[in-house]
């Protein structure tokens, strides 16, 4: 229960940059693998595919966990609306954030930050709501 003020999506943000810094020369379009399907078509995997997919899956553990109400919640939203600002000033202002999938990964940050806000916001409003139809009656 550690990670619900964590934003999961820094891990993607870590990988990404550890890849780009340290192995300049790696392309993110290079083939990790090919995979041949049933159909009988290759389907190539490439690095760019795999941080993706991996921030994909994150992202919905994002939503998940931005039903949760109280504190830590809120630090979370807090926290993902900080790491999205700094993927965007990174995103305009390094030259090797400045790539496709980069772009990508900060919107799928953009997407968790107004996600988490709306289902709080909402989460909020139902409770108001049910808190006026239970009041007792004189």
């Amino acid at each position: 229960m550690y990670l619900i003020g964590f934003p999961l999506l820094v891990v993607t943000f870590a990988i990404y940059n550890m890849i780009a810094f340290l192995t300049p020369s790696l392309a993110w379009t290079a083939n990790v693998a090919t995979i041949r399907l049933m159909s009988g078509q290759d389907w190539t995997v490439t690095l760019e595919d795999i941080i993706l997919a991996c921030a994909i899956i994150l992202l919905g553990i994002e939503v998940v966990k931005a039903t949760r109400m109280g504190i830590r919640g809120l630090m979370d939203h807090v926290l993902s609306m900080v790491l999205f600002i700094v993927m965007l000033v990174e995103f305009l202002l390094v030259q090797r954030a400045g790539t496709s999938t980069f772009f990508i990964l900060m919107v799928i940050s953009l997407v968790d930050v107004l996600a988490g806000f709306i289902i709080t916001a909402r989460t909020a409003q139902r409770d108001i709501q049910i808190e006026r139809d239970v009041a007792p009656s004189a």
